[in-house]
């Protein structure tokens, strides 16, 4: 027969049906509390970088690659078509005021200077022998303007004794009339010669002028061959270092070919190049900073080429310490080129963001959350972009690259 369930088995039952109902439905309302916190998207903190907004100056730059180079180099040309006997300076090595460079087979010129001195002994000679010449010329001269003048003087006393004996009748008219004649001929006679000398004075010293140009032309050349010999021992006339050189001896080298290059090394310059889409911005006398592992130097924009070369334009840098001890010939540096200057403006740190969202959208951290905020990148300095709107002094924003998540208006930070 059938017996009564006892109440403890049957207040089992009854507790066992309503977990079996309740536990759905608990799950089911934690499922509901819970499930839009696990959806949302989050980050975690230590997976993303971010850097603070601040306010200051920032300048805009352009960066370019430069070589440092001598601000002065120098070439040395052969004084004379020679041939190079000895090479005694290399590239590379160093130079003081006065050091022979190459040594160079002067017996032409050797020549060439003992013919002009000859030349110019033979010419003093001829300069001597007209010299006397013409002082012979000029005695003759003055020795006939002596008798001359001795006859006007002779012809004149006749004539004065003439006269007074034509008064006293003693002579006739004719022979008065003749004894005007001769004195008035003998003081046209002594006129032309007086005339003759001084032409001849006049002439003397324009031949003697002409004998002295030629001989100073002459002379001229003389020095001129003697200073090219002098040179057939290249000398240097500064300090430095020799940038390139012959390097064969025995070869012809022809007047005004290049033998050595000699650079200054006391003052430095940099040769840059930056692509051509910067050319407009380029500009002399723009503000440079030229950086040296972790040492800057300031500069300015001096000679911008104005031609662009494989899409290039290239610039000389000339720096305002031009001896600064960290600069080497041939040093690869880094150039900053200054374009545009503000006052105060809202910046942050460079970071992959820019790319990534190209410039136009950044997350900002706020009570745990990333907010994406519209915003326009202006001037770009080396370590710094200025951010125009969106933003406040301090706020922190996310310069990791965040393009996977664009799409999203704000994500949680874990």
């Amino acid at each position: 027969m059938d017996r009564p369930i006892e109440a403890a088995v049957q207040r089992r039952r009854t507790v066992r049906r309503t977990l079996t109902v309740a536990i759905p439905i608990v799950a089911v309302l934690l499922a509901l509390i819970w499930l839009p916190g696990w959806i949302r998207p989050s980050l975690s903190r230590s997976a993303i970088r971010t850097a603070r907004v601040t306010a200051g100056p920032i300048e805009a730059v352009i960066m370019a690659a430069g070589t440092v180079v001598p601000e002065v180099e120098r070439i040395v040309a052969s004084p004379l078509d020679a041939r190079v006997l000895h090479v005694l300076k290399r590239p590379g090595d160093t130079l003081n005021e006065g050091d022979p460079l190459v040594t160079l087979d002067a017996s032409e010129s050797e020549l060439t200077v003992r013919k002009l001195e000859k030349d110019l002994a033979l010419k003093d000679n001829q300069q001597a022998q007209t010299r006397l010449v013409l002082e012979k010329s000029l005695i003759d001269l003055e020795g006939r303007l002596d008798v001359k003048r001795l006859q006007l003087q002779s012809l004149r006393a006749a004539l004065t004794g003439d006269r007074q004996l034509f008064k006293e009748g003693l002579i006739s008219q004719e022979t008065l009339r003749r004894s005007e004649l001769s004195e008035a001929q003998a003081a046209i006679e002594l006129t032309q010669l007086e005339r003759e000398r001084d032409n001849a004075r006049a002439a003397n010293r324009l031949q003697a002028s002409g004998l002295t140009l030629e001989r100073s032309s002459l002379e001229r050349e003389t020095t001129q061959a003697r200073h090219q010999l002098d040179l057939a021992t290249t000398k240097s006339d500064r300090r430095g270092v020799v940038t390139w050189a012959l390097t064969e001896e025995g070869g012809l080298v022809r007047r005004g070919d290049v033998i050595a290059r000699i650079a200054d090394l006391r003052s430095f310059r940099v040769d840059a190049t930056v692509s051509d889409v910067h050319a407009g911005k380029i500009t002399p006398g723009a503000p440079v900073t030229v950086v040296i592992n972790d040492t800057a130097i300031p500069g300015r924009v001096g000679m911008v080429n104005p031609s662009i070369d494989n899409g290039t334009v290239s610039f000389r840098v000339l720096l305002s310490a031009p001896a600064h001890a960290a600069l080497r010939p041939n040093l690869r540096v880094d150039v900053f080129v200054v374009t545009a200057r503000k006052p105060r403006a809202l910046q942050v740190r460079k970071g992959p963001f820019m790319d990534a969202t190209g410039a136009t959208q950044i997350f900002v951290i706020r009570d745990q959350r990333a907010i994406r905020i519209p915003v326009r990148l202006g001037l770009a300095s080396v370590d710094t972009v200025e951010i125009e709107g969106g933003v406040s002094e301090g706020d922190e924003v996310i310069v990791s690259n965040l393009q996977d998540y664009l799409h999203l208006k704000e994500l949680k930070i874990r």
